[in-house]
């Protein structure tokens, strides 16, 4: 540039022509003028970035001591079976792969260095035919006779400068496109967030408007020109115009930089105020009432309770268990019109306390694990970052509920795989809570000193084998009926021997059961049944003795038909005897008692009331009678759970060690439970604990299963069939020697050959789809890592999720 303000056109035919009177560039750049003072924006929600694979997003996590109103009012979305609700933010979309960081740089440069060359060129005036594109579309006065003739007039001068912008712009923008200087400005610049991304951009800001006021950029004489043309060149005789011209300049030049740095998003964040989102859509309007001020109370018409239970949640006077079983009592409620009143003046009269769990407690001593109970949600672990997990999963919380415990739950995993501390305490926990909110009821089964949870914990606790015990258990179930227990029971003595009959050993049982009964007006102790299933004489008559006194000849006859059945051949009496010598030992004194005095407790209850009970097998000492023990409580749970009508709590069973706990019957009645809105928790050691011919009903029967680290192979097998295959992509790479034809090829190859010591090849990629199991036999044998388990997850309603990979954090 010229200090006439001339131009001067470099070419074999350039002229100098004396250019418009255009006001000389500012020495610095002008400063934008600060926005005008205005009421400011409400305040905008905290920004939350989807959590990285691997790691804890802060919302996602209930923070403890944290205030109810603000648990109340954290977002639960629904998803697909298994997520972690709370607080839960969808991933950012899934990226594909990328060329890698190197080559990224190294395109970048090259077609910056590229751009740098073609333009150089350009003004150096070693392009031919650069300039006809211009004259094709301008006045032919305006330039020198000639395809490289410069500009002979001002107004040639003028296009000329303007088209030079315009072929600029065109560059930069196709260097950017064949550079990917987006995707590098978005991996090592915006990905590493605030201030940063703030910083960057200003600092490529201010060279950016170094290089405009130096010239170096054609952007400021071009806006001139065009200005003058448009406007006049007169406009220029009034620095105040001219000020103005170089503001709006700056300003330009500065906005893109302001948007890619979202300096407005930073200073907003800084100072607390609301930046409308940048897609331009319009924030979704907030409730007229949020959760903590319970709408459903206010649009029923209890404003005074509503009022009450707000006061409560605001100033820390209620928990999150006692919001659930109110929320639970109101719902109940309302199916019961009458109900509505009392509900409402125990709300008045004792705020949260209304309402209470019969023990009036109001929550756990001490949790273990992270809880939402207003969905019954207990959060086991995080998904891995693993190929075998979808990507929308992948570090995501995986969470158990009553809508996936309701198909039952199979846990299989070796000693120290972390089956009870890091799953079925957290469910047993969970089921706790949500009985103390009346909406479940709990019979956690496990050896003495297992960690099921404090016995402060449960209503009930069970200790059998122990003097200290304050409650016995009911071997009959509760039941008056004969046939009944007779069934029960004989499932639980001989279920798993697989040469008997259950049905026949229910029919031994009757024939004794019935009779005592109808003697007695109750079922035997053990030492009775013992000895009239051994078919003591002296038993036998006292009993025909007392049927006779009173008269009860239907069951005489009974009676009668049970001598002529014994000692035949396939006579179940004599292992069901066996099995009963088992619970007649001296540990076992005073327990399953069946007199007028005695009290057991009876899993009947579980079907009519939210109760959390606990049972402590003695397995150390007695291990075949604590197996026969969990044989029959499962027997029993099934069983009741399947005959109750009144199907509004849910029902669950935990079985901490399920060892030969299963039988053909109890497998059909684990199929039922998802019906009567109950389910059961199983953990095994291993699938043969499960009589072979077994394996496949109680796969099919559970809709949730989960396999530790450190499964066998056979087991790792049967689960690789039970989750079935899936179509995947693969990709078969075959690699063929070239051979060259020609002398001088020849030789190139065999020069490649000796420095790199290969042989010149090409590939052949092969692309196809496949059916494959989701995790084979080996994957779940040897590539589970320690602290992980594979899950698949099912609801009653029918939803999957696939096989994740997840470790147990629970």
């Amino acid at each position: 540039m010229d200090d006439d303000g001339t131009r001067g056109v470099r070419g074999s035919s350039a002229d100098r022509v004396t250019g418009p009177a255009l006001p000389p560039p500012p020495t610095t750049p002008p400063r934008v003028p600060a926005p005008a003072a205005g009421p400011r924006p409400a305040a905008p929600p905290v920004e939350q970035r989807p959590p990285r694979p691997g790691s804890a997003s802060p919302a996602e996590q209930p923070v403890p001591g944290a205030p109810v109103d603000a648990w109340l009012r954290t977002p639960r979305p629904p998803q697909e079976p298994g997520v972690w609700r709370y607080g839960y933010t969808p991933p950012p979309p899934e990226e594909p792969e990328g060329v890698s960081n190197r080559s990224l740089l190294v395109g970048a440069l090259i077609s910056l260095l590229s751009a740098l060359l073609l333009w150089s060129l350009w003004r150096n005036g070693y392009l031919p035919y650069r300039l006809v594109p211009l004259k094709l579309f301008t006045p032919g006065e305006w330039w020198n006779p000639g395809t490289s003739g410069g500009p002979r007039t001002i107004e040639g001068s003028d296009a000329l400068t303007v088209y030079e912008a315009v072929l600029f712009g065109l560059l930069a923008y196709g260097c950017g496109r064949i550079g990917n200087f987006s995707e590098l400005f978005r991996r090592h610049v915006a990905d590493r967030g605030q201030p940063f991304l703030a910083l960057a951009a200003a600092a490529a800001a201010g060279l950016t408007q170094l290089l405009v006021w130096k010239e170096a950029l054609p952007v400021v004489r071009p806006v001139l020109v065009l200005v003058a043309s448009v406007a006049g060149g007169e406009i220029y005789q009034s620095q105040t115009v001219v000020n103005v011209i170089y503001a709006v300049i700056a300003a330009a030049v500065l906005y893109p930089f302001a948007r890619l740095g979202r300096w407005r998003e930073l200073i907003a964040a800084r100072r607390g105020t609301a930046v409308p989102a940048p897609d331009g859509t319009a924030t979704a309007p907030a409730a007229a009432t949020s959760a903590d001020q319970w709408p459903e109370l206010r649009t029923a018409g209890w404003t005074d309770a509503a009022d009450t239970l707000t006061a409560e949640v605001r100033t820390g006077r209620m928990n999150d268990v006692d919001v659930a079983r109110l929320r639970h009592a109101w719902a109940l409620a309302t199916r019961r019109p009458d109900r509505l009143a009392p509900l409402a003046e125990a709300v008045l009269r004792t705020g949260g306390a209304a309402a209470l769990h019969p023990s009036g407690r109001r929550d756990l001593p001490r949790r273990g694990a992270h809880h939402d109970v207003l969905t019954g949600q207990v959060r086991i672990g995080r998904c891995a970052d693993d190929p075998h997990n979808p990507y929308v999963r992948r570090g995501t919380g995986l969470a158990l509920e009553p809508a996936l415990l309701g198909t039952s739950l199979l846990a299989v995993g070796p000693p120290g795989a972390g089956k009870t501390a890091r799953l079925i305490r957290p469910v047993v926990e969970a089921l706790a809570l949500r009985a103390l909110a009346g909406q479940a009821a709990v019979l956690a089964v496990g050896g003495a000193g297992a960690p099921l949870g404090p016995d402060d914990a449960f209503d009930v606790v069970v200790r059998l084998g122990h003097p200290g015990s304050a409650h016995d258990i009911d071997l009959y179930g509760g039941t008056t009926d004969p046939d009944e227990a007779a069934a029960v029971l004989a499932e639980g003595l001989v279920g798993d021997v697989g040469s008997l009959d259950s049905r026949r050993a229910a029919t031994v049982l009757a024939q004794l059961l019935g009779p005592y009964r109808a003697a007695h007006g109750h079922f035997p102790s053990v030492p009775e049944l013992r000895e009239l299933l051994d078919g003591t004489p002296a038993a036998l008559a006292g009993l025909r003795a007392s049927l006779e006194a009173a008269g009860h000849h239907a069951m005489l006859r009974e009676l009668d038909a049970r001598s002529r059945q014994a000692g035949g051949p396939g006579d179940p009496a004599p292992a069901l005897a066996d099995r009963v010598a088992l619970l007649d030992r001296p540990a076992f004194t005073g327990f399953f008692a069946t007199g007028p005095d005695a009290r057991p407790f009876s899993l009947r209850a579980l079907g009519q009331h939210p109760l959390r009970v606990r049972v402590d097998l003695p397995e150390r000492g007695h291990a075949e009678a604590s197996r026969l023990l969990t044989r029959l409580l499962l027997a029993q749970f099934t069983a009741i759970t399947a005959a109750r009508t009144d199907t509004t709590l849910f029902a669950c069973l935990v079985l901490d060690d399920a060892t030969h706990a299963v039988t053909a019957e109890t497998v059909r009645g684990i199929r039922r439970l998802r019906s009567v809105n109950a389910g059961a928790v199983l953990a095994l050691r291993t699938v043969d604990d499960v009589p072979e011919t077994l394996h496949t009903p109680l796969l099919g029967a559970v809709g949730c299963t989960a396999a530790f680290s450190g499964i066998t192979t056979w087991d790792g097998k049967r689960f690789a069939e039970a989750w079935g295959k899936e179509w995947v992509e693969t990709r078969e790479v075959a690699q063929h020697t070239v051979f060259a034809d020609q002398p001088f090829t020849r030789a190139l190859h065999a020069l490649r050959k000796l420095v790199t010591g290969k042989a010149v090849t090409t590939d052949a990629v092969t692309v196809r789809q496949v059916e494959r199991e989701r995790w084979s036999a080996s994957e779940l044998a040897y590539a589970v890592p320690s602290g992980h388990a594979v899950i698949r997850l099912a609801t009653v309603e029918g939803e999957h999720a696939p096989p994740l990979l997840v470790h147990l954090d629970g």
